[in-house]
C-alpha cells in the first residue's frame, strides 16, 4: 500500500503571488498618507505668487496663439481670393 506523503509534508505559499486587491491598495493608501506627512508645504504669498505667473504666462500664449491664428487666418483668405 502507497504511503500518503501529503500529510508530512507542510503546504508552502507561493512568495511570488500577489496579495489581493484590497491588501495592495491598503498598503498604497498608507504610503501614500505617509509620504504627505512629509511634505512641505507652501505658505499663502508663496502659492499667490506661483498662481500669478502661471496666470500671466498663461495669458501670454493665449495672446500669442490667437496672433497666429489670425495671422493665418487673414493669410488663408489672401490665398483664396487671389487664386479665385
Amino acid at each position: 500500500m502507497a504511503k500518503n506523503n501529503s500529510a508530512e509534508k507542510p503546504v508552502k505559499k507561493d512568495k511570488n503571488k500577489k496579495p489581493n486587491i484590497f491588501v495592495r491598495m491598503g498598503r498604497k493608501l498608507k504610503e501614500t498618507f505617509s509620504e504627505l506627512k512629509n511634505v512641505t508645504w507652501p505658505t499663502f504669498g508663496k502659492a499667490l505668487k506661483s498662481t500669478g505667473v502661471v496666470l500671466v504666462v498663461v495669458l501670454i500664449f493665449t495672446v500669442l496663439v490667437t496672433c497666429v491664428n489670425v495671422g493665418f487666418t487673414e493669410l488663408l483668405e489672401l490665398i483664396t481670393k487671389w487664386g479665385a
